[in-house]
C-alpha cells in the first residue's frame, strides 16, 4: 500500500493555525472508503426509523395524547433538524465531517437513553410526553450534525468528482433506514416490548460509532468561506418551495399510516412502511439519472402527479391492499423529486456556493416535515385518517403549481 503525505495548514480549537498531515492512500477504492459511511448513515436512519414505527402508538395509547400531540412529536424532530442546519455546516467546515457526525451519533446515543427513560415513566404522562418532546429535539440535532458530516466527510474521502454516487447511495441509505426501521420496531415491540425498540437504538448508534472510527478524518479548508443561508434561498426558492410541499406525502405515510391501519383494523402496517421505503429505493437505483438526462423540471413534474395518484389511493383506500398500493406508487412519485428539484437548485449558483444551496435546499424539507406533522394531527382530528392523505395529496398539486409559477422567471430545464 502507497501512501503520499500532504501538509497543509489547518485552524485549531484556538483559531490559531497549526500543521496538520493528510494521507492518501492511492489504492483506496471508493467502496473501501463509503461502505463504512453507509454502513453508519443506515444505522443512525434505522433508530429514526424504529422511532416512527413505535412512537405514535405509544404517545396515543400509553400516554393518552391526541392526534395534535402525535404530530407535534413527529415533527419536532424535523424542526430541531431545521434549526440546526447553520450550526452544523458551520461545525462541519471547522472541525472536521468525523468530528461533526461522530458528535451526531453520540447524541443518538443520548437519545435512546432519553427514549427508554419516556417508557420507564408512562404510569406519569405528563413527563414521559416531556422526556419524549426532550428526545425528539436531541434525535433531530443528531441528524443534522450526522448526515451533513456524512456527506462532507464522504466526499473529501473519494473526491468531489464522485460527489453524486456519495449523495445518491447517502439516499439509498437514509431511507432504507427508515423503511426497515418502522416494521422492525413494530414487530421488536410485538414480541419483546418497546424497552427493547430503544435499546436497539443505543446499541445501533454505537455500531455507527464503530463502523467509521476508522476512517481518517479531513483538515478544514482555513481558505473556506461560508456563505449564509439568506444570500441563496431567493436562488432557489422555486425548488425549495416545490420540495416542501411534495415532502408532505411522505410525512403523512411516515406518521400516520399506522394509526390509519390502526383505526380501519387492517392490521400490521409494516407493510405499507416497506412497501414505500422498496419503492423509493429501486425508482432511485434504476432512474437516478433521469434528472440529468431528461432534465430536472420534466422529471419532477412527472414525479409530482405520480405522487398525488399514490396519495389519492390511500385517501380514497377502501381495503389494506390498495393503502399499501398508494404507499408503493408515493414512493416511486417521491423518490426522484429530492434529486431532480436538487439539480435546478445547484444550476441557478456558483460551483463554490453549491454546498450552501443544498444546505438551504435541504431546509425546505426539513421544515416541511416539521410543519406537516402538526397540521395533518388537526386534519385527522377534524376528519380522519384518510383526509391526511387528501391533504398530501392538495399539497403536491401546490407543489406543481408553484413550478409552473416560477418557471415563468427562470430558464429552468
Amino acid at each position: 500500500m502507497t501512501e503520499t503525505k500532504k501538509f497543509v495548514l489547518v485552524a485549531d480549537s484556538s483559531g490559531d493555525m497549526v500543521e496538520d498531515i493528510i494521507i492518501q492512500k492511492s489504492n483506496t477504492t471508493f467502496y473501501q472508503v463509503i461502505i463504512p459511511i453507509i454502513v453508519a448513515v443506515f444505522g443512525v436512519y434505522l433508530t429514526i426509523g424504529m422511532t416512527l414505527g413505535v412512537l405514535p402508538g405509544f404517545v396515543q395509547h400509553e400516554l393518552k395524547s391526541g392526534s395534535i400531540a402525535v404530530g407535534v412529536v413527529i415533527g419536532l424532530q424535523s424542526l430541531a433538524t431545521l434549526l440546526t442546519r447553520a450550526y452544523s455546516g458551520k461545525l462541519t467546515d471547522t472541525k472536521g465531517g468525523k468530528h461533526s457526525s461522530h458528535l451526531g451519533i453520540w447524541l443518538a446515543l443520548v437519545t435512546g437513553v432519553c427514549y427508554l427513560l419516556a417508557t420507564w415513566t408512562s404510569f406519569n404522562p405528563t413527563l414521559a410526553l416531556i422526556l419524549i418532546l426532550v428526545s425528539r429535539i436531541m434525535h433531530g440535532v443528531s441528524e443534522s450534525l450526522f448526515v451533513t458530516g456524512a456527506l462532507t466527510w464522504g466526499i473529501g474521502l473519494v473526491g468531489a468528482d464522485k460527489s453524486g454516487k456519495v449523495m445518491t447511495w447517502n439516499g439509498i441509505a437514509m431511507y432504507a433506514g427508515i423503511a426497515v426501521g418502522a416494521p422492525l420496531s413494530i414487530w421488536l415491540q410485538h414480541v419483546s416490548g418497546i424497552q427493547a425498540v430503544f435499546l436497539v437504538v443505543i446499541l445501533l448508534s454505537v455500531c455507527s460509532w464503530l463502523a467509521t472510527s476508522r476512517l481518517p478524518n479531513l483538515a478544514a479548508d482555513p481558505d473556506h468561506i461560508r456563505t449564509p443561508f439568506y444570500r441563496v434561498i431567493g436562488k432557489i426558492a422555486g425548488q425549495g418551495l416545490g420540495l416542501a410541499f411534495s415532502s408532505i406525502g411522505f410525512a403523512c405515510i411516515s406518521s400516520f399510516i399506522a394509526l390509519l391501519f390502526s383505526s380501519k383494523q387492517w392490521g400490521n402496517p409494516s407493510l405499507a412502511f416497506m412497501s414505500f421505503g422498496a419503492c423509493y429505493i429501486l425508482t432511485r437505483v434504476f432512474f437516478s439519472s433521469f434528472p440529468d438526462k431528461f432534465g430536472g423540471y420534466r422529471v419532477a413534474l412527472i414525479s409530482l402527479a405520480v405522487e398525488i395518484m399514490g396519495q389519492l389511493l390511500i385517501g380514497f383506500a377502501p381495503s389494506k391492499a390498495v393503502a399499501i398500493i398508494g404507499c408503493s406508487i408515493t414512493g416511486v412519485g417521491f423518490s426522484l423529486i429530492f434529486p431532480a428539484l436538487g439539480v435546478l437548485a445547484i444550476s441557478k449558483v456558483q460551483p463554490q456556493m453549491r454546498g450552501t444551496a443544498l444546505g438551504a435546499y435541504a431546509a425546505f424539507f426539513d421544515l416541511s416535515l416539521g410543519l406537516a406533522g402538526p397540521i395533518a394531527g388537526i386534519i385527522a382530528g377534524w376528519y380522519n385518517y384518510q383526509a391526511v392523505y387528501l391533504f398530501g395529496g392538495a399539497s403536491c398539486l401546490i407543489s406543481i403549481l408553484t413550478l409552473l409559477i416560477t418557471r415563468k422567471k427562470s430558464s429552468w430545464k
